[in-house]
């Protein structure tokens, strides 16, 4: 108990960052169709519109491996205050939003990226935290 109580925030910011890639990545298996439809329209006038399903599906996996480190890393923080997987985990949440921020970005789509914005400085605090 004393590893979870130490470690509180990190846990709390990696279940934030499990539920936000698990849902997105699970969304992005059950309706690939209507997520690859979506995206080449939301591309249709950027240099990335021939590369959508690639890029989609790197989004896909990058977002379901870094679910699976915040798994791992909450149980190793909880039990052995290990931050190994923690910090892999956060780190890999900051890359994914950074690709996506990137994407909104030159989409123009300037709301989007201030959600995405959103979410970044909660996953880098994250980092901060955890490192500490």
């Amino acid at each position: 108990m004393d590893h979870f109580i130490s470690n509180i925030v990190s846990i709390t910011i990696l279940l934030f960052l499990l539920i936000t890639f698990l849902q997105s990545g699970i969304d992005k298996l059950t309706d690939w169709k209507g997520n690859l439809s979506w995206l080449k329209e939301h591309f249709s006038a950027t240099f990335m519109r021939n590369m959508i399903p690639l890029l989609l599906a790197i989004v896909l996996v990058i977002e379901v491996v870094t679910a699976i480190c915040c798994i791992v890393g909450i149980y190793e923080l909880i039990v052995a205050n290990h931050k190994v997987y923690a910090i892999t985990a956060m780190f890999l949440g900051c890359i994914t939003l950074l690709m996506l921020l990137f994407g909104q970005r030159v989409a123009k789509d300037y709301q989007g990226a201030l959600t995405i914005t959103c979410y970044f400085i909660v996953a880098v605090f994250g980092l901060y935290v955890v490192t500490l």
